[in-house]
C-alpha cells in the first residue's frame, strides 16, 4: 500500500480510537470467511452447470434400469451430490442397507455435508449484528467525552471542541454499519445458497429412492411404519 493511501488510513484509525480498530478487524474476518465460502462452495460444484447435468444424467440412467452406467457416470465425479447420489446407488445396488438404516444413513450423510459448508456462517451473523452495535457504543464513549470536555472548559467553551467530538464520535456508528450491512447481505446470499443446494441435494435422493422403491429393489418398509410393515 503506497504512504499516500497508509497515511491518511492511520489517521483515520487514529481518530475513531480502538472502536474502528475493532471494527477493521471485524471487516477482515468477514472477508476471509466470505472468500474461503466462495473456494468451499466452488469446490462442492454449487456454481457449476456440469454437476446438475452429471445427476440428471445418473438419474437418467437409474429410471432406465442402467445401474452400471450410473454407478460409473457417479464414480467419476467428487463433489458432495454426486458422492451422495454414488452412495444411494451403491446401497441400493449392493443390498447393503434397507429402509429406514437407508434413509437414516444418507440423511446423516447429507447433514454432515451441510454443516461443513454452513461452517463460519455464525460468525458472518455475529459480525452483522455486532458491528452496528459497537459503533453505537463508540457514539456513545465519544459523546461521554465532547461533553466531559465542554465541563472542563467552563465558560470558556469553544464550540469547535463540541462539534469536533461530535463527528468524532459519529465516525464510529458509521463506520459500524458500513461493516454491518455487506456482512447481512454476504450472510443471506451464503444462506440462500445452501438452502438451493440442499433443497437440490433432496430432490435428487428422492428421485432416486422412488425409482429404487417402484422397480422393487427397496422394501416398502421404507416408506411406512416398521410395525405395520411387519403386520
Amino acid at each position: 500500500m503506497s504512504l499516500a493511501l497508509t497515511e491518511p488510513l492511520m489517521q483515520f484509525l487514529a481518530i475513531g480510537g480502538p472502536v474502528v480498530w475493532i471494527h477493521l478487524f471485524m471487516s477482515l474476518l468477514l472477508l476471509t470467511i466470505v472468500l474461503v465460502k466462495l473456494w468451499q462452495f466452488a469446490a462442492a460444484g454449487m456454481f457449476s452447470v456440469r454437476v446438475g447435468r452429471r445427476a440428471e444424467r445418473i438419474l437418467a440412467q437409474w429410471e432406465q434400469g442402467e445401474h452400471a452406467a450410473a454407478l460409473a457416470e457417479a464414480g467419476e465425479a467428487r463433489d458432495p451430490q454426486t458422492r451422495l447420489l454414488r452412495h444411494a446407488a451403491e446401497y441400493l445396488h449392493e443390498g447393503a442397507l434397507h429402509g429406514k438404516a437407508l434413509t437414516n444413513e444418507l440423511g446423516r450423510e447429507a447433514a454432515v455435508t451441510l454443516q461443513g459448508l454452513r461452517a463460519h456462517l455464525h460468525s458472518v451473523e455475529l459480525v452483522a449484528g455486532l458491528a452496528p452495535l459497537l459503533g453505537l457504543l463508540g457514539t456513545v464513549l465519544g459523546m461521554i467525552e465532547a461533553f466531559q470536555a465542554m465541563e472542563a472548559a467552563g465558560r470558556q467553551v469553544d464550540p469547535s471542541t463540541l462539534s469536533g467530538g461530535i463527528w468524532k464520535a459519529l465516525l464510529t456508528t458509521a463506520v459500524g454499519l458500513v461493516v454491518a450491512m455487506p456482512a447481512i447481505v454476504a450472510h443471506n446470499w451464503l444462506e440462500r445458497r445452501i438452502e438451493r443446494f440442499a433443497s437440490t441435494m433432496d430432490d435428487c435422493l428422492v428421485r432416486l429412492l422412488t425409482t429404487a422403491q417402484r422397480s422393487r429393489t427397496i422394501a416398502p418398509v421404507s416408506v411406512m411404519e416398521p410395525d405395520r410393515a411387519r403386520a
